[in-house]
């Protein structure tokens, strides 16, 4: 078997020669103005394994020419719309079209150009969450299991080192049985009615027609709900929630507390918010079993805490001592150094282009950068979005998920 180290190289009893070519990207939104878009393409960038080949900036023809000429992309590989691309892309060369595509708009158009890049046979990176809602993500979930193709949502946050470490313990047993998880995601950035202003991003996050039924509990709790999962390796079977809309005239929640029960009887709090003022992008777990507990905070997250109960805290960091393979695979440079945010995004934009450059060449991958969510992952949160706000709604409050 040939697989990939985290640096790029195959491994094997010889090294044999690496795929001749990188994994060529077409984006979907992401135009001027727009934030996420630039965060992807500096992360699609950052390991020297995908070229960014073509794209259809905006539903605005004439922006989205525009935003290529600032890409410096040939002006025939900009188009006017994600069909003109997947079409016009599908019958280039094969050494000449894209791969994949990164799907970078609001939420209500995440489904059209998933659908129809699957549908003609290009892998999918998409943001989070996966759609708009229920129907659209159980059938993207089928499209992928028909298809066999790639799907990655871009639950960058589990892309960290210390959480594949943190992770890795729980998998091991250092824990023990897992029995309570605090995850909180607070943000202060919405404590007044931004949307009313040109605030862009604020515009459509609190818009039920562009962001779906929920609003801070669908953009942010879901990265809550999904580092949970992720980490302890657990899924949420019931719930019981509480969501409120502090700023008079919004129209979707922007606080949320919601309790949690786990599938082996651990039980949780989760808090999602974007009126806790001061705050930035506080995302931040705790995970207590019957040996010890974990601490992970995203605003330091080269640091993972450990806690025992008979011996002294541990305080861990990347690229030190004697950490996971999971861990050691997402380190970059050395000890020291921060890593964050744009890196991690960046780790799942190398795992997907390894993972189709071994597709490419016939060969197997390394199970380590098979390691990233997944649409199946992006059914749970669209479950846990639909699910929280059938919870605040009703009064009975505890629902399965």
């Amino acid at each position: 078997m040939v697989v990939f180290d985290y640096e790029g190289e195959q491994l094997s009893e010889h090294k044999t020669k690496r795929m001749s070519r990188k994994i060529r990207m077409g984006m979907v939104g992401g135009g001027r103005g727009a934030f996420i878009g630039a965060v992807h393409r500096m992360a699609a960038a950052l390991d020297g394994q995908i070229e960014f080949v073509c794209g259809a900036f905006s539903s605005n023809p004439e922006r989205s020419k525009a935003s290529g000429e600032d890409f410096f992309l040939p002006s025939d590989r900009v188009y006017g719309s994600y069909a003109e691309m997947i079409e016009t892309e599908k019958n280039l060369p094969e050494d000449v079209r894209m791969d994949f595509i990164s799907i970078v708009t609001p939420n209500h158009v995440h489904f059209g150009p998933a659908k129809m890049a699957l549908e003609n046979g290009f892998h999918v990176v998409c943001d989070k969450p996966l759609c708009f809602d229920m129907e659209e993500a159980l059938e993207l979930e089928r499209l992928v299991k028909e298809t066999g193709l790639i799907f990655a949502l871009t639950h960058n946050y589990t892309a960290y080192p210390m959480v594949k470490h943190a992770r890795a313990m729980i998998r091991n047993g250092e824990l023990g049985e897992v029995r309570k998880v605090v995850v909180e995601y607070p943000q202060g950035w919405l404590a007044t009615k931004l949307e009313d202003s040109d605030q862009k991003q604020a515009a459509w996050r609190t818009d039920p027609k562009r962001s779906g039924i929920a609003g801070a509990m669908g953009d942010i709790g879901t990265h809550a709900e999904n580092l949970a999962e992720y980490i302890t390796g657990l899924e949420i079977s019931e719930l019981c929630a509480d969501l409120s809309t502090f700023v008079d005239g919004r129209l979707l929640d922007d606080d949320g507390n919601v309790l949690l029960r786990f599938n082996n009887g651990a039980k949780g709090v989760l808090h999602a918010s974007q009126i806790s003022v001061g705050e930035e992008n506080a995302l931040n777990i705790r995970v207590y079993g019957e040996k010890g507990g974990l601490e992970w905070h995203q605003m330091e997250p080269n640091t993972l805490i450990a806690k025992w109960m008979d011996k002294p805290t541990q305080i861990l960091r990347t690229g030190v001592g004697e950490l996971s393979p999971a861990s050691t695979a997402h380190t970059r440079i050395p000890a020291g150094h921060p890593e964050g945010y744009l890196e991690a995004f960046a780790s799942l934009y190398r795992n997907v282009a390894y993972c189709i450059q071994a597709r490419v060449g016939g060969k197997q991958v390394d199970p380590l950068y098979e390691d990233f969510p997944t649409v199946s992952d992006g059914v749970r949160g669209m479950k846990f979005i639909q699910k929280v706000v059938e919870s605040s709604n009703s009064d009975q409050k505890w629902v399965k998920v």
